[in-house]
């Protein structure tokens, strides 16, 4: 005897609540707010070749994003198109996010830069330091969750063969950051308006030292940038759930 139409949907309909049932809803997905850190106005940091900090970090942005969907994550940039001058805007936008990755490229004190010319141009560098480092504030409302993230990064991005810089914890003006986490490469800074007004819990990461003339070249590589990216997103699955 043939089944009903009635008894086939609901056979159908059951099979449909069992695959939800399985499968994660997206809702319940991690947001990660990617802060793609300066703007075309602000621009941060000049490389010890003339390029603006902004660009470097739009570009390791995009491939930080593409990577964490890749990994399970759902992802939301902010400031990619970099019209975003206001830095209290910045956290705002990332209220509804499970977590804030602040991306940024580093440089050194004043004292420490040299002059050379490239391309018949006079430029500003230091290969005194090399690495990354990480940022975390007191002040924000989350901060023993962001101290858990930020030492897990740290540690992923070492095992990927990265080591964190420690001249932020130099006792000189404009540095004297305390360590957080050292072995980690993860400071305080409590004051970073980005990481103080978030709700969520928030990092702010410093992807390598761009005034350093080997790092400048290595971070623009995008094997280096694909290695960042897998290292960041393996720190955050040890530290944000992704539901299975």
């Amino acid at each position: 005897m043939k089944p009903s139409l009635t008894s086939y949907f609901l056979a159908q309909w059951g099979l449909l609540l069992a695959l939800s049932a399985m499968t994660p809803a997206w809702a319940d997905t991690p947001m990660i707010a990617l802060d793609v850190g300066h703007s075309w106005q602000k621009p941060g940091a000049i490389s010890a070749r003339g390029m603006q900090e902004f660009a470097f970090n739009r570009a390791l942005t995009e491939v930080i994003a593409k990577t964490l969907r890749e990994r399970g994550f759902r992802v939301k940039i902010n400031g990619l198109d970099g019209t975003l001058d206001d830095l209290y805007s910045r956290p705002r936008l990332a209220d509804s996010a499970d977590f804030l990755l602040s991306i940024h490229h580093d440089s050194v004190q004043p004292q420490y830069l040299e002059s050379w010319t490239v391309d018949g141009k006079t430029r500003r560098y230091s290969d005194r330091f090399s690495g990354f480092s990480l940022f975390v504030s007191r002040r924000n409302p989350r901060f023993a969750q962001s101290l858990v993230c930020a030492s897990a990064l740290g540690a992923a991005l070492r095992a990927a063969g990265f080591t964190p810089s420690t001249h932020h914890a130099e006792t000189i003006p404009g540095e004297n950051r305390p360590f957080a986490d050292r072995e980690n490469g993860a400071h305080e800074f409590d004051d970073l308006v980005v990481l103080r007004a978030a709700t969520p819990p928030a990092v702010l990461f410093e992807a390598g030292i761009i005034v350093n003339r080997a790092d400048e070249l290595r971070l623009q590589q995008p094997a280096t940038q694909g290695r960042i990216a897998g290292a960041l997103a393996e720190g955050l699955h040890r530290c944000i759930a992704v539901r299975p």
